[in-house]
């Protein structure tokens, strides 16, 4: 018996299984694959965030003339919460100083279901499915709730609703346990990748706790995944940015849920990471918008997170006639990891509108060479990285320039750079309306003035 069917046996008498799975889920093209699934190279692998069932997704079209071998769901993959409209007055106020109730609140069982149904029947999504592996973890709003975490009561519902729509085998110890984490083994020895999924919600404390992302629990299936055999590359699939922490440098205007918010649990987690030994690729979602970001002093090589955002969603989208504005905004927002190279479409070095993430692994080039990318809607990348794996190790030359900077470090006057330029502009605007209403006012009592005189 080998010792992982022993450790498994013994999670299973406990009642939290490890969730592991080799390779491809009896499903369409893939029941087909599963007799050399560990011989089977994968070398093309997309993902991707942020699909509203009720918008139109041309871009699965570019998805499949990739021609990924896995897909990755990053999270919001439905939006499953409903939205109040903003109104300072009323019965149901969501905004302004008299607010008494949220803007989110949760759906039904039978509206999720419905939603999950609309998001699975799109063309190009099916199409996708019955060509490749689909995978994947969830973010707040197929979890239930805007921003939520372990509070959220209708977790274990909508759960089930999230394997059924990932089509996750009945017998799959992901419907027993506290959350959807999950590992994945791709590939014959010496060119296997190995991607874990966490769930950055069904355990998460209040965000400005500082306390846990992922429980007690999945910290403990982590370590054992991170100290499993090696493989060649590992993925960390999160729903929100392991590396960058951008609320640091667009508080107080807005923030996001990264793990920079959560400072002690990141640490733990480079540090688990560093003693893995492993080669580890971070990719991540949530925000609507691309970027590649960088980190070089957690371990002892580089560290790389690939955020996709999203299928549908986009910055650049909410206001299309000021998309120039969001590049602007996002060009003066200090950013300390974020990879910078001529492969930008931007000068900001991040892409506002539909997107997704795409990984391809030359294993036959001399040294095997890892290549990060963001493409748009048709399938042109925006965003990109080649990286050798051999950088992807802890050697005396794998780190050549060393970005050690996080955007909690930088001065205080550096950090709310956009917040004072905002501020600054709309004094400015305001300042120039009252000198142009006065010169109205004084310009309406001369005509007056003359007026009586004639």
């Amino acid at each position: 018996m080998s010792a992982r069917l022993v450790i498994f046996l013994i999670f299973l008498a406990a009642g939290n299984e490890p969730c592991a799975h080799r390779g491809w889920s009896e499903r369409g093209v893939a029941a087909e694959l599963r007799a050399g699934e560990e011989g089977r190279v994968v070398s093309r692998i997309a993902f991707g965030s942020c699909a509203n069932q009720n918008a139109s997704q041309p871009i699965w079209s570019a998805i499949n003339e990739f021609d990924p071998q896995l897909f990755i769901w990053l999270g919001d993959n439905i939006y499953g919460d409903n939205k109040r409209p903003p109104r300072v007055f009323g019965k149901e106020r969501t905004i302004g100083p008299w607010k008494n109730v949220p803007v989110f609140f949760p759906a039904s069982e039978q509206e999720l279901r419905e939603r999950y149904r609309l998001q699975k029947s799109k063309p190009g999504y099916s199409n996708l499915r019955r060509r490749a592996q689909v995978i994947g973890t969830w973010d707040d709003h197929d979890y239930g709730l805007n921003d939520a975490g372990k509070e959220f009561s209708g977790k274990n519902i909508t759960q089930k609703l999230l394997l059924d729509f990932l089509d996750e085998a009945p017998d799959s110890p992901r419907f027993r346990q506290a959350g959807v984490y999950a590992s994945y083994l791709f590939g014959p020895k010496g060119k296997q990748i190995k991607v874990i999924l966490l769930d950055t919600r069904y355990h998460r404390d209040p965000i400005r706790s500082d306390g846990s992302i992922l429980g007690e629990t999945q910290w403990a299936w982590l370590d054992k995944e991170l100290r499993a055999p090696a493989t060649q590359i590992t993925i960390i699939g999160s729903s929100i940015q392991v590396i960058s922490n951008l609320s640091a440098t667009t508080a107080p205007l807005f923030h996001m849920e990264c793990w920079g918010r959560f400072p002690k649990e990141r640490r733990r987690l480079f540090e688990l990471i560093e003693k893995s030994n492993r080669s580890v690729v971070f990719i991540s979602g949530d925000v609507h918008y691309a970027e590649i970001t960088r980190y070089d002093c957690a371990t002892g090589y580089p560290l790389y997170d690939v955020t996709s955002s999203g299928i549908t969603q986009g910055v650049e989208k909410v206001v299309p006639s000021l998309a120039f504005l969001v590049r602007l905004a996002a060009l003066v927002t200090p950013a300390t990891v974020r990879v910078y190279n001529s492969k930008c479409r931007y000068k900001s070095c991040t892409y506002g509108m539909p997107n997704f993430g795409a990984i391809e692994v030359d294993w036959d080039a001399t040294p095997q060479t890892l290549r990060l990318e963001a493409r748009d809607s048709n399938g042109d990348p925006v965003l990109g990285v080649s990286i050798p794996l051999s950088d992807l190790q802890v050697s005396a030359n794998s780190i050549r320039h060393r970005d050690c900077i996080l955007e909690v470090h930088l001065p205080w006057i550096l950090r709310r750079r956009l917040s004072i330029l905002v501020f600054v502009s709309i004094a400015v605007f305001l300042m120039l309306l009252i000198v142009l209403v006065c010169i109205i006012i004084s310009l309406a009592n001369r005509l007056l003035r003359k007026c009586k005189i004639d």
